[in-house]
């Protein structure tokens, strides 16, 4: 066969095994959540998956239909699927004891609801570690217009943490030992090179403080010895999308892992960022972005020569490589670059982390003596100084959402560790880089701010919001119609990415009415980030981080939102959603 021909004959078999995994688009779907074997390459495991396999299929939507899936649960155990990022109804959302009970084994259980958004999503278990063990899959939605953007073809990019240990296994260990999964920890030798580089008595400080903590400069990544997947293939099994050199392709990134966030680039392209969570944003062209867990990106790229390209997504502590191929032709490949250097938190990372206590919870530095179980005091805010039912904007500092003055990254703190930087300095895409391409919502003033600290005890492996765990948490209450300021102050060491479901979450990142409209909003260390949200869904909703071992500790909450459209104010302004 000819060149060409290979080539069509490719695309064909890619078209049909999209199909055949329920990318057709018609308006019923059937899932089955099933045990499956996992091969990375590396080691293979039993896992969970979704149609005999993981990741599981590729789901294709039209903006405007109204889907019908049935599930059906092949497990011994209960299981769920959560619609990760789509505007539905509560009762669909897919999150056991608030949505609903659950999917009981051997039962069907039939989700239905409209589809009022287009973009890339994806679809996961809401119950236990089955998703961390394999139970996710990429829903992509067709808008009913057109798109902002040209592209000839494309690629869903599903990168996955996928480890020789069962995610049950995963929590009694770090339960038992926090750095368990640490594979840098800091050495005599280490000791010896700061002792050098900065002297002995600088060298014997930073470590004594550390040692406060009970932390080392290395706690990154909570979980390290994982191989990445793109596609469910390792690195050795390099995943390979096909292109015509000059062809436009987009990728459509999704983090589907439980614990990673991925640094990506491909050496050779420049990434034109076209979408963030679903939502078009005005295109950014950078050399490398990174990718929080359960965040979505979709960039454009343009290879004109006729090669292969790797395409890269390092861990952000750099223990592990993800690793896949564009090329003209199965079975090209291109160089793999070695890791880079591994980041350490900085003293810039430990500013302002008078909330987070290693060793028992300290309520009264995290506010907690004057408010009652659950709230926030607000007069500790600074909200006494405003009307009643408005906020005083300027005395709590509602610019742009940032730690410092930083013409790099507003939203990493001065001196951080973490900051991320593009190979041979090249653009890295920050969150003040986003803007929405039409905004969704009419833009107005909040009624009012929530102030939620993340906070934790590494020691003990606990993860909490205003120092209080989800078990002993009252739910956050909402109204319908009004439109809500949250506050988020990492007290913690870690990045957290924060997932509301149910409703957008608008980024402040100065932008103003352009400001992005996201599902997952990521929270660097001793940063204080805010969003807003319309709340304009009635219901039960979950509010947690998307680090599954986070959200299991405790790093989670229910929202509750009152009332209805016949309830809401007139004057609320609201855009529809979707």
């Amino acid at each position: 066969m000819s060149e060409p021909t290979l080539f069509r004959a490719a695309m064909l078999g890619t078209g049909l095994a999209l199909a055949l995994m329920g990318g057709a688009m018609a308006g019923e779907y059937n899932l089955s959540v099933d045990p499956v074997e996992i091969d990375t390459g590396e080691f293979s495991r039993s896992g969970i998956g979704f149609n005999g396999a993981s990741p599981g299929p590729v789901l294709r939507f039209r903006e405007g239909e109204e889907v019908t899936i049935n599930v059906t649960n092949n497990l011994d155990q209960d299981t769920s699927v959560h619609w990760h990022g789509l505007i539905l109804p509560y009762q669909q959302d897919g999150v056991p004891k608030i949505s609903y009970p659950g999917i009981a084994p051997g039962e069907t259980f039939t989700y239905r609801f409209p589809i009022t958004q287009s973009g890339t999503y994806w679809f996961h278990s809401h119950s236990g570690f089955q998703e961390p063990d394999g139970a996710y899959g990429a829903i992509i939605i067709e808008p009913e217009g057109r798109e902002p953007y040209r592209y000839d073809r494309e690629y869903v990019i599903q990168l996955a943490d996928a480890h020789p240990h069962s995610g049950d296994r995963i929590m009694r260990n770090l339960k038992m030992m926090p750095d368990y999964y640490n594979r840098q920890q800091r050495t005599l030798l280490d000791f010896f090179d700061d002792a050098e580089a900065k002297g002995v008595d600088a060298a014997l400080r930073d470590r004594g403080d550390w040692g406060d903590m009970r932390m080392m400069p290395t706690d990154i990544e909570d979980l390290q010895g994982f191989t990445p997947l793109i596609n469910g293939k390792g690195p050795e099994q390099n995943w390979t999308g096909l292109f015509r050199p000059g062809e436009r392709v987009r990728l459509r990134f999704i983090n589907s892992s439980a614990m990673t966030y991925f640094d990506i680039r491909i050496p050779g392209l420049k990434l034109t960022v076209v979408q963030a969570d679903g939502n078009d944003v005005q295109p950014v062209v950078v050399d490398e972005f990174r990718i929080a867990v359960a965040e979505t990106y979709d960039v454009i790229v343009q290879p004109t020569e006729n090669r292969a390209y790797t395409i890269l997504g390092e861990s952000m502590g750099r223990t592990a490589l993800a690793r896949g191929t564009l090329a003209p032709r199965e079975g090209m490949a291109a160089a793999v670059p070695a890791l880079r250097q591994p980041p350490l938190l900085t003293i810039g990372d430990m500013a302002g982390h008078g909330g987070m206590d290693h060793g028992s919870m300290d309520h009264a530095a995290m506010g907690h003596g004057s408010a009652p179980k659950g709230e926030v005091d607000h007069a500790a805010m600074g909200h006494g100084s405003a009307p009643k039912g408005e906020i005083d904007h300027a005395a709590m500092g509602h610019g742009m959402a940032r730690a410092g003055d930083d013409p790099v990254d507003p939203f990493y703190a001065p001196g951080s560790g973490l900051r991320p930087e593009a190979a041979n300095g090249g653009k890295f895409l920050s969150y003040a880089d986003l803007k929405a391409q039409k905004p969704l919502y009419e833009h107005r003033a909040a009624t009012r701010e929530i102030e939620l600290k993340l906070t934790g005890n590494m020691e003990r492996y606990i993860w909490s919001i205003n120092g209080v765990k989800y078990a002993d948490a009252e739910p956050i209450r909402l109204t319908y119609g009004e439109r809500v300021r949250f506050k988020f102050v990492n007290t913690t060491m870690m990045t957290h990415p924060m997932h509301l479901h149910g409703m957008w979450s608008i980024l402040d990142n100065g932008s103003g009415k352009w400001n992005p409209v996201k599902h997952v909003i990521s929270v660097a260390p001793a940063t204080t980030v805010y969003m807003e949200t319309e709340v304009d869904a009635p219901g039960q909703w979950a509010f947690h981080c998307h680090l599954s071992y986070h959200a299991d500790s405790g790093m989670f909450r229910k929202v509750v939102v009152e009332g209805g459209p016949d309830t809401a104010s007139a004057a609320s302004g609201m855009k529809s959603g979707g």
